[in-house]
């Protein structure tokens, strides 16, 4: 006889489920006597007492199967009914009338779970013209996908918790003034880390790793990590990506919309000042819809005005990280994009760059990802 214990899911469908990799281990019921049998990390440990099977489990694996067949070539069953040799007695208990075999199938997902719907598709090319007030300029790119909006509070906190369990470890908390809000109080590395959080949480190839044979990910720490630019994973944007998804696909524009080289408090999340000619706002200072309460004043990252693209709140809201050390600054600073509740219109122009320290944390600094195609 033999009964099953572990984690065997019975409800198993095929029909239903995505693609798998299933991972096998084969255990002959004749040969039980210190034996053990292995593939791929699933291993069952023994088959023993009143016929109880024991096998590990992997950590990855969505669901376990045990099958029998008389052969080890099969014919492998689960169904209590498929052969002859086997007698169902309840509980989970049969009585094979011939030498059976038993395997244990662990279904390991192999296949990414599919991009949010708010993930955008950025065409590859090149955008060239002449920015307002910085001058020519030329961004050529790969297609990538990005973030329509900045990453929430709510989406923050649910990778995160799911971390916790898989060895990551962040410098700060990450803060939010509600879960449709912008995560702020992040610094680079706990955004570079979290990256790669979401991707295993979603069967993606990291992109972020300690070491240079791309063997070790980076989870926890400050360190100036390695990339692996094949990865499926979720990663920073570099400053020509922002820039050219900022621009939404039109040339020589000083913000991210299309119509207007002007900016108001109905497009945008910052702090309007008169003496710029190019902020028009008829309101001044703090948003007036979001300058309530504590600071920061930050708003729902999908309010304002999309772009071309259709991403939101790239010139406001929050500064956004990118991948880059700034030039000039290797080693000490890296990359921050688009303005924030707290900047003035100038810091909102897309051409427009700003630096922090990766290891410092601020309210006005978030960020949005991207996955390469």
């Amino acid at each position: 006889m033999a009964r099953v214990s572990g984690r065997v899911l019975e409800r198993v469908v095929l029909g239903t489920m995505k693609a798998f990799n299933w991972r096998i281990a084969v255990f002959a019921a004749c040969a039980l006597a210190g034996a053990a049998a292995q593939a791929d990390g699933l291993k069952i440990t023994s088959f023993g007492g009143p016929g109880r099977l024991t096998f590990s489990e992997i950590p990855t694996a969505t669901v376990y199967r045990v099958e029998w067949a008389p052969a080890p070539g099969g014919p492998w069953t689960n169904t209590w009914s498929a052969l002859a040799a086997i007698t169902a007695t309840g509980s989970g208990v049969v009585t094979c009338s011939v030498p059976m075999f038993y395997r244990v199938v662990a279904a390991v997902t192999n296949v990414p779970e599919p991009l949010a719907a708010s993930m955008l598709a950025i065409p590859a090319g090149t955008n060239s013209g002449t920015d307002p007030d910085f001058g020519a300029y030329s961004h050529t790119v790969a297609a990538f996908i990005m973030d329509a909006y900045e990453v929430t509070k709510g989406q923050w906190d649910e990778v995160k918790a799911w971390s916790a369990g898989f060895g990551y470890a962040f410098d700060n908390p990450g803060s939010g003034k509600g879960i449709n809000h912008p995560v702020q109080q992040v610094n680079w590395h706990d955004c570079v880390k979290w990256c790669n959080a979401r991707s295993q949480k979603e069967g993606r190839t990291p992109v972020y790793y300690t070491d240079a044979g791309l063997t070790t990910v980076y989870k926890t720490g400050q360190v100036a990590p390695h990339v692996q630019a094949s990865a499926n994973g979720y990663r920073l944007p570099t400053e020509v990506e922002w820039q050219y998804a900022a621009r939404g696909g039109v040339a020589g524009r000083r913000f991210p919309w299309a119509d207007a080289d002007t900016i108001q408090h109905a497009r945008a999340n910052y702090y309007s000042l008169a003496s710029l000619a190019y902020d028009t706002s008829p309101t001044r200072g703090y948003h007036p819809v979001y300058a309530s309460g504590a600071t920061p004043y930050t708003s729902a990252v999908d309010a304002g005005t999309a772009n071309g693209y259709g991403l939101y709140n790239l010139a406001g809201n929050v500064f956004e990280w990118c991948f880059d050390w700034a030039p000039g600054q290797v080693g000490t600073s890296r990359v921050v994009r688009g303005g924030s509740w707290k900047n003035y219109a100038d810091y909102c122009r897309v051409a427009m760059r700003g630096t922090f320290s990766p290891g410092n944390a601020h309210d006005d600094v978030g960020f949005r990802t991207v996955v390469s195609q």
